[in-house]
Parts: C-alpha cells; structure tokens; sequence
C-alpha cells in the first residue's frame, strides 16, 4: 500500500482521488465540536438550526471537512511528510450536513526543490472536497516538505524503525540456553 510520495514521485498536475469516502454522522460532528471547544449552536442544537437558520437543520463545522479532507489525503500526499508547512488558503464552499457523503482529491500545483538542503523539495497542492452528488464543499491550498528518494534510502527505507516478525520457534531458537548450577 502506498504511504505518501518522495519528491521524485510528485508530478506537477498529477490528480490523486482519495478512497474511501466519509459519511459524516450527527456523532462525529459532535464529537468534533466538543473535542475542539466549537459550542455554536449552528452545530449541536437542532432545535435552534431549525427554527432560526437559513439551512433548517444542523450544519457540520466546516473545520471538520477540512481535518477529514486532510486526512483522506496522508496515504497519497504527505504520508511521508517531513512537514507541513502552510496552509496558504482555506474555503468552505458549500454547507455539510449529517449524513452527506465527503470525497476528496488533490491536485499537484507545483514542485521545487529544497534551497538549503538536497535531499528534500517542496510540493504545492490543492485539495477539493465535494459530496456524494458532486458539490463542491472546501478548497485548500498547502505546501508540504517532502524527502528525495535519497532521504528515504538514507533513514531506513520506506518503513523505518518497524520491528520485524520473529515467529515464536525462532525466538526459542534464539534465547541462550539456560546455564544450570552444579
């Protein structure tokens, strides 16, 4: 399974389409909410959603389509990230609701490589957010620090610091044999 990209892998106007989609439940709008401290009532009081906004129900917080569409994209984007960098711009489109669907996709902008170290670049993306029948929901533009495939080799490949698999016949075979005393 791919986890992310080196710089090498990126090419500018590249399309990845993230897989799986999201359906967003009442629960993780919630969740979100209180996890983040976002007490306006647009979000969790249906009753107030209803009877005093243009929507007629919930919306989901925008924030949340965003941290949801970031992470849809780690496996094709940053999941070799050395950083992010900066999120160079922000916008939500269109409402979300419980239950819409959320599907994502990422557009390589731009590529350069690091000025001050070689063995590392700078890729520029956008990524768009739309429900299951298409409308586009949220935008964002970010930068990403991305490793060369010189980095990666250099830091232990491409899953460093995973323990192998020892079988346990093997570990047995392993262990020192016990000293006995006479």
């Amino acid at each position: 399974m791919q986890f992310g990209r080196t710089y090498e892998e990126f090419e500018v106007g590249a399309v990845y389409k993230h897989w799986p989609g999201k359906t967003v439940t009442e629960y993780d709008d919630h969740l979100f909410c209180l996890l983040t401290m976002n007490h306006h009532p647009l979000h969790l009081d249906s009753n107030y959603a209803e009877n005093t906004t243009d929507f007629g129900k919930n919306v989901v917080v925008g924030n949340y389509i965003y941290s949801l569409l970031l992470g849809m994209s780690v496996p094709d984007v940053s999941g070799k990230a050395i950083a992010n960098l900066e999120i160079e711009s922000l916008r939500h489109v269109a409402p979300t609701f419980h239950g819409d669907t959320i599907y994502g996709e990422t557009t390589v902008l731009d590529k350069t490589p690091s000025k001050s170290k070689n063995d590392r670049g700078i890729v520029h993306v956008e990524t768009k957010g739309y429900k299951q029948d298409g409308t586009l929901v949220c935008v964002f533009r970010r930068k990403v620090m991305v490793p060369t495939e010189t980095y990666v080799k250099e830091r232990g490949g491409e899953q460093p610091g995973r323990p192998q698999l020892v079988e346990p016949a093997k570990k047995a075979a392993e262990k020192p044999a016990e000293k006995t005393e006479k």
